[in-house]
């Protein structure tokens, strides 16, 4: 009798375990992002080869570069409203579809010569720009809604440090592709692993209330601690709560928000130079071949990858110390953005491996101080989670404009990329600025 007596109440102990699903979701997040900064980044691998093939200048190259910027800003808002008026899951589904389609679609420019080819390339991008835009918002909707206020931070330092992942893990592959295949099969090979993830997006990717393998106590646990549960509840007309586009200006109106958006103007402006100029900067600046580049290119990025992740844990750990929400988050950013500034320095050194030092020093910081989607989970109002998110990408990728077309400026007219890597540095000490004066105390805005 005992032991029947043991026996179940060891089961109903195991059944009040918490599972652990949002860990999963995470997982799935990570590598979703990996893909998305990848194909991204295919344009500054191929680069080179398609400039000496299409016969385009340090500002063509510039405007192609930023084409995705264009599409994806415009987009922002909305994308967020899609996500907010039917659901991450089906929203971001569609996403990685076209996203992946367009991208497969530019390893076709090489067949068109002349403006042609270079309008085309210009108009794949600006394309793949649309269909990402919704990616990082839904990213940190779907954090929201699966974390607790506790493990926010690392669960979106996970995500966020997927951009850095993405260079490691596919910066050599495409690197080996355009030297022994040509710059078309960078798009191809991307293009189809893209359409073959929605199918894993599709399996794996639910509500907390609706997923397959949660129990009841991981659902009370992420509730109680704060997570959006019922963030995506689907009404009877099978779709979620819409939101009222008039909160964008009470957004706008709010001093924190406001330097939570400058802020992630300039991180965004470190990451988007390491992802379009940083490669050719190794080639055309530091007379790297092709491949070479490709594989110093990923050596700056385990850094930033070790630094995301880093960056999300401290924060998390200063909550779990008692430290508030506002220091645990501030303390990563800035320290990470004076990290970001050593870019500078290779300004000065001659020494290819010192240069590659110093950018991953750079990237390490930039990787610790990106907690502007863990700021954006913990401060946007429950109501429009998915257009205050598309808000702040807004924001934060005028910088996916501005910066490659800028250094492309700088590069042209001066003929050097030193004035380049001081307009990059500087950004990250406006981030800090902005953090530590117009930011003040980080808490959820209620509408």
């Amino acid at each position: 009798m005992d032991t029947n007596n043991n026996a179940a109440a060891a089961v109903a102990a195991e059944a009040q375990k918490p599972t652990s699903v949002r860990w999963l979701v995470v997982v799935i997040l990570f590598l979703i992002t990996v893909i998305n900064y990848a194909d991204r980044a295919t344009i500054s691998l191929a680069g080179p080869a398609i400039s000496k093939e299409l016969g385009m200048n340090s500002v063509d190259m510039g405007y192609v570069l930023s084409a995705f910027g264009w599409a994806y800003v415009a987009c922002q808002l909305p994308g967020g409203w899609l996500l907010d008026r039917f659901g991450s899951k089906k929203v971001y589904a569609a996403s990685i579809f076209f996203w992946s389609l367009f991208t497969l679609f530019q390893g076709f420019v090489g067949f068109l010569t002349g403006f042609t080819a270079i309008a085309t390339l210009f108009a794949l991008r600006f394309l793949v720009g649309a269909a990402e835009s919704p990616s990082f918002p839904a990213n940190s909707r779907i954090v929201a809604a699966w974390f607790p206020a506790s493990e926010r931070g690392t669960a979106s330092a996970i995500f966020n440090s997927a951009q850095y992942a993405a260079t490691v893990f596919f910066a050599p592959l495409m690197g080996w592709l355009v030297h022994t295949y040509g710059w078309h099969y960078v798009f191809t090979v991307m293009g189809v692993l893209g359409i073959l993830f929605v199918l894993v997006w599709q399996k794996f990717i639910h509500n907390p209330k609706d997923h397959p393998y949660i129990n009841q106590a991981e659902i009370d646990y992420i509730a109680k601690g704060g997570a959006l549960v019922n963030m995506d509840q689907v009404g009877k007309n099978g779709k979620t709560e819409g939101p009222d586009l008039k909160h964008i200006k009470s957004l706008l109106q709010n001093r924190m928000m406001v330097g939570i958006y400058v802020a992630q103007y300039c991180i965004n402006a470190l990451t988007f130079f390491f992802i379009t100029w940083f490669p050719i900067y190794l080639v055309q600046a530091r007379g790297m071949t092709i491949l070479k580049a490709g594989f110093a290119a990923s050596v700056p990025a385990i850094f930033g990858f070790t630094g995301g992740v880093l960056g999300g844990v401290l924060s998390d750990y200063l909550m779990k110390r008692g430290h508030s929400l506002t220091v645990a988050r501030k303390v990563p950013i800035v320290l990470g953005m004076l990290l970001s500034m050593s870019m500078i320095v290779c300004n000065y050194v001659d020494n290819p491996t010192v240069v590659i030092a110093f950018m991953a020093l750079s990237f390490f910081g930039k990787g610790l101080g990106a907690l502007g989607w863990a700021v954006n989970s913990d401060t946007a109002p429950k109501q429009i989670a998915g257009l205050s998110g598309g808000l702040m990408n807004t924001c934060g990728n005028l910088s996916s404009i501005t910066t490659p077309i800028a250094i492309g400026y700088i590069v042209n007219t001066t003929g050097s990329f030193n004035g380049a890597l001081v307009f990059v540095g500087l950004h990250a000490f406006v981030a800090i600025v902005s953090y530590l004066f117009i930011v003040g105390e980080i808490k959820r805005v209620e509408l």
